[in-house]
């Protein structure tokens, strides 16, 4: 039973590199030009003032594919369900101008290939906005693996030519594009905010969203490629998983530091962001880390709206569509 068990993950990831490197292809008697469009995939959010860090990465892939259509789905369907109950709210539309329609009609990856397919896209990139490989990237490949075994009895109808999916910030496993590479990258986009820590004599403190059940090690692989990149105080803890906020606290007090610079690791400043991480309630984290001593300055600014970091997910859809042959 281990056996099976250990051939069937490895199987999966065999399956994944094949669908991040390679084209789903369609039949040779495809006639015509095939359209391409991209799918950028996010967790979500229902805060209004958080969409402008999924907006800015938007915007900025929309610069590096000018003339192919770029589109938002959301894998949160709690979110999602936020939004569209919004869509007939009228009351909740005028308090809350500027959100971009198609927001508020907002649906998964899945509906939103499919709607692509049927408007006679067969070309389809879709770019996780995840941070790292966790549940909602599996989820998200596991929706690309099913779509892309499509056959049909005439290849030309076969439903799609290519499907390719973008790896998330924090990269994903394979040898194709290391994710240890893809941490130092990432490290490298955040100077701007331990130099803002430095000058504050501070600490820099991360908030990350984790996971119960799926390993979030690699946050602190992130933290010790931050302190060792910079030498100075970094640290990154999860609302779920690992490394907690226990865990930080016990090295963020034997650092020294006195100040904390207190920032989420996540792509957009929501819910967590706003009431877990800089909230008023006892368990939030600036009021703990205030009870614990430090002097704690809060910024609410999700990566997405970091240039250098909304950079990585535009390069990484370069990566996964620039990709032309099977991996061994």
């Amino acid at each position: 039973m281990i056996f099976h068990r250990f051939n069937v993950a490895l199987l999966s990831f065999f399956i994944l590199a094949v669908l991040v490197a390679a084209p789903a292809q369609a039949g040779s008697h495809e006639k015509g030009p095939v359209k391409d469009a991209i799918v950028l995939a996010a967790f979500g959010t229902s805060y209004p003032e958080a969409l402008k860090s999924i907006l800015n990465i938007r915007s900025k892939v929309e610069k590096a594919y000018p003339g192919v259509p770029v589109k938002l789905a959301f894998t949160s369907s709690i979110i999602r369900d936020i939004w569209h109950e919004r869509q007939n709210d009228t009351a909740w539309q005028k308090e809350n101008t500027g959100v971009p329609a198609d927001i508020l009609g907002v649906k998964g990856p899945l509906a939103t290939i499919a709607d692509l397919q049927d408007e006679g896209y067969k070309s389809i990139a879709v770019q996780s906005l995840h941070v790292f490989a966790g549940e909602e990237f599996s989820d998200l490949t596991q929706t690309m693996i099913g779509l892309r075994s499509i056959r049909a009895l005439k290849a030309k109808s076969t439903p799609f030519k290519s499907l390719r999916l973008g790896r998330p910030a924090l990269g994903m496993p394979g040898d194709v594009y290391p994710y240890t590479e893809d941490i130092a990258i990432a490290a490298k986009a955040l100077k701007a905010d331990v130099d803002a820590a430095k000058k504050m004599n501070a600490a820099l403190v991360y908030m990350g969203h984790g996971n119960d059940f799926y390993s979030t090690g690699i946050y602190a692989e992130f933290q010790n490629a931050m302190q060792k990149a910079y030498n100075h105080p970094v640290f990154v803890a999860c609302v779920e998983g690992y490394p907690s906020y226990d865990d930080m606290l016990e090295t963020l007090k034997a650092s020294g530091s006195k100040k904390v610079l207190l920032k989420p690791f996540m792509i957009v400043a929501g819910d967590h962001a706003s009431n877990d991480m800089a909230g008023d309630e006892d368990d939030a984290w600036k009021v703990m880390l205030t009870k614990a001593g430090f002097d704690v300055t809060i910024d609410l600014t999700g990566l997405g709206c970091i240039d250098s970091w909304a950079d990585i997910y535009v390069q990484h859809l370069k990566d996964a569509t620039a990709q032309t042959h099977m991996l061994p």
